[in-house]
């Protein structure tokens, strides 16, 4: 018999199967091992085809009895027509890595204690191999009744609404509050009495670490968590468990969760489903969120995208095919509207006591210290200072790699590149005029910290940012932070979502503005975006009182005004509008196009004959909807790889964008549908 099956490594450019012979009766998603070239690969079988007229190889192993769900195969070939990706490395992605090994626990471990070494999803015992065997009921199922999960009849009515759209995908646009998760828990109660398994994606475990414990709490040993602190081999036979699973499971992760090998798949849930983690930046890349779309689609099953500030572009789609339910109201009856003020940062008499932090954010961080409340200072920049120079001739340090500005970290006398991580120490003196006059200007989350610590030097401070060692992580001190131990909170956008903080009275953010000056046509709803999840941590019914200030060099720009007032409509109407007159999504359609080579002179070559050969083609194809721009630097033009360039397409025909960019594929690097072009 003969098979044609795809290998999970790229074997030549633009190929995509292979056919392979073998005395097994195999079905599509059966996992085997297969020869390529002078190695092996693993494969998945596609199909079974006829006698070709060559000679095939045979296939060495059937790794698996238990096929691959019929969907994830649709998956991966949809992935890449939608995506121009090469089917070997979408089809990679349904497999672990490791997987033709067999696995065993440690010596004395068990599944109990696997459970309990900090949060890594069940336990699983090594499953027998090739011999179609099932986990035989081993589990203890722990299934709560949906009607055991309270709702208020806010809830209850977007639940109702959620379930008579006729769209699979289904936006709830909740303010923060609202108590999206109830409605998750209810729907996923609902799934599992229907003996339907369920996918939660969120952003990072660690950043939604309350959902997750909650959800653990409600469906005990029926969820799986999948995260980036398991080891390959965890990864593994987590994946065999819930391959071989009979009953349905609760799958918990990042984007990769997708791919789970749940039999009955009935629902997913996307919590955030804003957040950029969404889109996977490195090749294959692809929108998780569009992927449970087409998932949701196939199986004709529902996908929900939960946010309290959804995609501009994903609240247009959904509003079109009337798709949205909003949840307005905040859950508990006690929750407040927080007293919010704007700080104009260009008034000097607004900051009188420190350069940082304007009089009334102090004012108000001794008030809650007074009264045994918190305060969260956030800013979305770590580090100390991000711009060292030379006061005498203007000199600045710069990555080598990235001719980026190095980031100034006091806490260990060095400058960091944010960008590649190249790190070196401050220098005593100017390296070009040996001037002693070295300045680091700007700020950082750890210049805040010190500041902080000067001023309240008796008080508990932590920060969380991506600089944390061990031990000092968000999820590490959850516990301290919780109770009120630690009494002021400073963070970037780790600290932004998905806390529910009961001593948590006052927010202080200290340049509200940052981001609304970077060149891209998302800044201004990521500013947005940031703004709206930091000022929702406040002023959810644990305290009778609740405030944010806010400080900013632009008090009058439209962005921050509706995060003020936490006015998400205002601001997409505003959104919509200027995305309109520059046609980008939802009016358009992106493609990035990005050329990297080691000199500036090769790549200027290369993206000149890549424009030159883009246009040529398109009078070729007769397409006018797609608009191709000149070729411009990256915004990190240099890197460790070389020097890069791009060229930005914009179509209002989708399918024309990637009939163009398939003769191009080998040229450039592509990004469809593409967060940012940053």
């Amino acid at each position: 018999m003969f098979y044609e099956v795809i290998p999970t490594k790229i074997f030549r450019s633009g190929a995509t199967t292979l056919t392979y012979t073998s005395d097994l009766s195999l079905t599509p998603g059966n996992i085997v091992k297969i020869p390529l070239g002078h190695s092996f690969s693993n494969g998945i079988v596609l199909k079974k085809v006829k006698q070709p007229p060559f000679k095939c190889k045979n296939i060495e192993k059937l790794l698996y009895k238990t096929p691959l769900p019929n969907h994830l195969l649709k998956a991966a070939l949809w992935l890449s027509a939608y995506y121009l990706s090469p089917l070997p490395s979408t089809a990679s992605l349904l497999l672990p890595v490791g997987v033709e090994k067999h696995r065993r626990f440690a010596s004395g471990e068990t599944v109990s204690s696997r459970r309990q070494r900090g949060g890594y999803g069940r336990a699983l015992a090594a499953e027998p191999r090739n011999d179609g065997s099932e986990d035989g009921g081993r589990r203890t199922s722990c299934r709560p009744q949906a009607s055991t999960i309270q709702l208020n009849s806010y809830q209850y009515q977007a639940l109702k609404d959620l379930k008579s759209i006729k769209s699979s995908t289904r936006l709830l646009f909740g303010v923060t509050g609202s108590g999206k998760t109830n409605i998750y828990l209810k729907l996923a109660s609902e799934a599992l009495e229907n003996d339907q398994s369920v996918i939660l994606l969120v952003p990072e475990i660690a950043l939604t670490s309350q959902l997750v414990q909650i959800f653990e709490s409600t469906f005990s040993r029926q969820v799986t968590l999948i995260h980036s602190k398991q080891t390959e081999s965890e990864r593994h036979l987590i994946w065999e468990d819930l391959l071989l699973s009979k009953t349905p499971q609760i799958v918990i992760g990042p984007r990769s969760a997708l791919f789970a090998p749940l039999k009955n798949l009935g629902l997913i849930l996307i919590d955030e489903a804003h957040e950029s983690t969404y889109y996977q930046e490195n090749t294959p890349k692809y929108s998780a969120l569009r992927l449970a779309s087409f998932l949701a689609t196939t199986l004709k099953i529902p996908c929900i995208l939960g946010s309290a500030t959804p995609l501009v572009s994903d609240f247009y789609l959904a509003k079109s095919k009337n798709a949205v339910v909003s949840l307005t109201e905040k859950a508990k009856e006690t929750a407040i509207k927080p007293e919010i003020k704007v700080i104009d940062s260009t008034s000097r008499d607004s900051f009188s006591k420190n350069r940082y932090f304007s009089d009334a954010l102090l004012e108000t961080i001794k008030a809650n210290l007074k009264n045994g409340h918190q305060t969260l200072i956030y800013h979305n920049r770590r580090g100390s200072a991000p711009v060292t120079l030379c006061e005498n001739c203007g000199w600045q340090a710069l990555c080598p790699n990235c001719l980026l500005p190095l980031t100034l970290h006091s806490d260990s006398f060095s400058l960091l590149c944010h960008t590649c991580g190249h790190e070196e120490k401050i220098p005593p003196s100017c390296p070009d005029c040996h001037h002693p006059s070295i300045l680091h200007k700007g700020f950082g989350t750890k210049l805040l910290e010190s500041e902080l610590k000067k001023l309240f030097p008796e008080v508990r401070i932590a920060r969380f940012d991506a600089d944390n060692k061990k031990g000092e992580s968000l999820d590490a001190l959850y516990d301290e932070v919780k109770s009120g131990e630690i009494k002021i909170i400073i963070g970037t956008q780790t600290v932004s979502r998905g806390l529910d903080l009961p001593h948590l009275a006052s927010i202080g953010i200290v340049q509200a503005d940052s981001g609304l000056s970077l060149p891209d046509f998302s800044s201004e709803e990521k500013t947005f975006e940031l703004l709206t999840q930091v000022i929702g941590r406040v002023g959810r019914g644990h305290l009778n009182t609740a405030s944010v200030i806010i400080q900013t060099y632009k008090p009058s720009s439209p962005v921050i005004n509706f995060a003020k007032n936490a006015d998400y409509l205002g601001f997409y109407n505003f959104e919509v509008k200027e995305r309109k007159k520059t046609a980008f999504p939802p009016f358009s359609y992106l493609a990035k196009l990005t050329v990297t080579y080691k000199t500036e002179q090769t790549t200027l070559k290369k993206v000149r004959t890549l424009s030159k050969n883009l246009n040529k083609k398109l009078v070729q194809l007769g397409f006018t909807s797609i608009k191709i721009s000149s070729p411009t630097p990256c915004f990190h033009e240099r890197t460790s790889s070389g020097y890069s360039w791009q060229l930005i397409l914009k179509s209002k025909n989708r399918k024309d964008l990637t009939t163009l960019l398939k003769n191009f594929q080998d040229d450039c690097k592509i990004s469809l549908d593409p967060l940012s072009l940053l």
